[in-house]
């Protein structure tokens, strides 16, 4: 017998040895130069003071080790297994050829020491350029993202494991140059959430620049360390004075993912618990100092444009009789500050009357700043036969490239004239007077109205409005009805309170019939409850067992139909886990309730 004992005690040791044993997963041949994955599991989440092996030189560390955990429930027969797993993964690259072993990884395992097996890696050949050294399915999972690492909770967040970089194209303008500005994210911990945003600045027009909302992450070397880095925001800054200038520092609030050691899986599963935690971050991105240097005099005539612009002009039609419209369009295209350009001058010939311009903008916001059109139509009127001629329209802006003025010109526009419609003999030729000649009348016959054609005051007028009056007052009055029945939810809820209950009870039955048990208590709970804040006008949330008591002892109910709901109360929420017939006790719940419901009715 005591030899049983003792096998059965090394068997069990065996077990628990086998249990905490490291298991280790990597390829055993990789190209000079590819990157791989190095990845240690061990079979419980209880893990202390895990290391690895001395690394070969051969061999460089990009990253690592991130931890990731994994927990796993199963139930049968009424019994619960727990399973959990940590794996400790790093990045590695191969750097020479040759055969290396990667020594065993040692750490406590429930308390008792653990390693793993050694691994032999051969390296031979050179990894094809371009592919980051990794084939396959690994080379497109490491472009789009590195493996986060979760720190245990507690763990400082430094900022070599989070930071934001702000980057300008430029940092020497001019006023009105467009500036981009980026804000990109660098993290190698579980970042699950962020928040920042450009304040509004004095000194610049800024505009922000739409990215997808669903942030993509892909890797970048920083300083030999992988980090997963994701374009955050961009805008485009117009400076609007000279001098140093400042984007001041912003500060992100973001949630890092830490795991929970603490927390009791099995309490955690059925609780809607998790091992891990959030942890608040606040990152500041560095503020960036603009140098923006004062435009040269500006011309009289100068747009407002900076940057690198083409005109055009044109008219709809060249030739048009005296008073009909004519439109003149006159576009700026190009890449600049678009849209802080003037509205352009016209020099029209004497007689022409000219309205505002109708601007419409067909210009996009991209890094390389704002670029496309403007298009102004401006509509102009001549009033008199003759021949004219628009003269060019001139556009001045500041070229960046050159650092200098540059005047632009369109062609002139000629417009023939013609006279225009109407009873005249004649139309006069005004284009050689002088402003300060009186013109004519223009003659014609007009269109009289009869005064009892109108409709206002007519008999149809008022039999419209006296339906108008009566649709009216009759829709006031509904509407006053009905205002005055939802007013009294009170009432409504007394009234409603047995067919609501008597609906619920009718539920519970059908459940009762289909044997679901957990179900059917749940629903002569809800009836009980629900009959109860119904008939007494409160919220099925203030009701407790004492409170139900005082208000059926106030409307005279008997102290044994109260004890009895209280009892039926208690039933619901046990009656569940009673032992013996399913059945029976279930019918007993439901007759009961209802002989109660029926009572406190009477």
């Amino acid at each position: 017998m005591k030899r049983l004992y003792n096998i059965l005690f090394l068997l069990a040791i065996v077990t628990v040895a086998f249990a905490q044993k490291i298991s280790v997963q990597g390829p055993t041949h990789v190209s000079n130069g590819e990157q791989f994955y190095l990845r240690y599991v061990v079979n419980t989440t209880d893990v202390k003071d895990f290391r690895i092996g001395n690394v070969p030189d051969a061999f460089e560390v990009l990253m690592g080790p991130s931890t990731s955990t994994q927990q796993s429930f199963s139930i049968v027969n009424g019994h619960t297994t727990h399973t959990s797993s940590v794996t400790y993964t790093f990045v590695l690259m191969a750097t020479k050829n040759g055969s290396f072993t990667i020594p065993s990884a040692h750490a406590n395992v429930a308390g008792s020491p653990a390693t793993s097996s050694a691994l032999k890696i051969t390296v031979s050949g050179t990894a094809p350029s371009g592919q980051q050294g990794m084939s396959g399915r690994q080379q497109q999972q490491q472009r789009q993202q590195q493996p986060q690492r979760v720190d245990r909770a507690g763990t400082r967040i430094s900022s070599n494991d989070l930071f934001i970089r702000v980057t300008a194209n430029k940092k020497h303008v001019h006023e009105q140059e467009p500036i981009l500005l980026t804000y990109k994210v660098y993290t190698q911990v579980e970042l699950t959430q962020l928040e920042g945003k450009m304040p509004d600045l004095n000194g610049f027009h800024t505009q922000e620049i739409p990215l997808p909302q669903q942030k993509t992450f892909h890797t970048e070397r920083v300083n030999g360390k992988l980090y997963n880095c994701v374009t955050w925001s961009q805008y485009v800054m117009f400076p609007q004075m000279s001098g140093k200038l400042e984007i001041p520092a912003l500060t992100f609030k973001g949630i890092v993912v830490q795991e929970n050691p603490n927390v009791d899986p099995f309490e955690a599963f059925f609780n809607g618990g998790s091992g891990y935690i959030e942890v608040k971050k606040e990152i500041v991105a560095p503020k960036v100092e603009i140098q923006v240097d004062p435009l040269p005099t500006k011309p009289a005539n100068f747009s407002g444009g900076v940057g690198h612009f083409s005109i055009q002009a044109s008219l709809d039609k060249n030739t048009v009789k005296a008073g009909d419209p004519v439109s003149l369009r006159f576009v700026v295209s190009g890449k600049g500050n678009m849209k802080l350009l003037k509205e352009p001058v016209l020099s029209l010939p004497k007689d022409f009357e000219k309205y505002d311009a109708k601007v419409t903008d067909r210009t996009r916001l991209s890094a390389e700043g704002i670029t496309g059109s403007m298009i102004y139509d401006i509509l102009i009127v001549p009033r008199n036969k003759g021949e004219y001629t628009i003269p060019p329209i001139d556009f001045v802006y500041f070229d960046i490239a050159s650092s200098s003025y540059k005047t632009l010109k369109t062609q002139p526009l000629t417009i023939k004239v013609e006279q225009g419609s109407g009873n005249r003999e004649g139309v006069t030729d005004y284009s050689q007077r002088s402003d300060t000649d009186i013109h004519e009348f223009s003659k014609g016959l007009t269109d009289k109205e009869n005064a009892e054609d109108t409709f206002f005051a007519s008999p149809v007028y008022w039999v419209a409005h006296s339906i108008v009056i009566t649709l009216f007052a009759l829709l006031v009055w509904l509407f006053r009805k009905r205002a005055r029945a939802l007013a009294d939810i009170s009432g409504m809820r007394e009234k409603k309170a047995n067919k609501v209950a008597a609906k619920r009870l009718k539920k519970a039955d059908k459940l009762m019939k289909q044997g679901k048990a957990g179900e059917f208590y749940d629903e002569v709970m809800r009836a009980l409850w629900g009959f109860v804040a119904d008939k007494f006008n409160m919220q099925v949330e203030e009701l407790t067992r004492d409170n139900i008591t005082e208000k059926l002892t106030s409307r005279n109910v008997d102290e044994t139909v109260i004890n009895d709901l209280i009892a039926a109360l208690d039933d619901c929420e046990y009656a569940r886990y009673a032992p013996g017939d399913p059945e029976g006790n279930m019918q007993r719940t439901y007759d009961k309730a209802f002989s109660i419901l029926t009572k406190i009715n009477k």
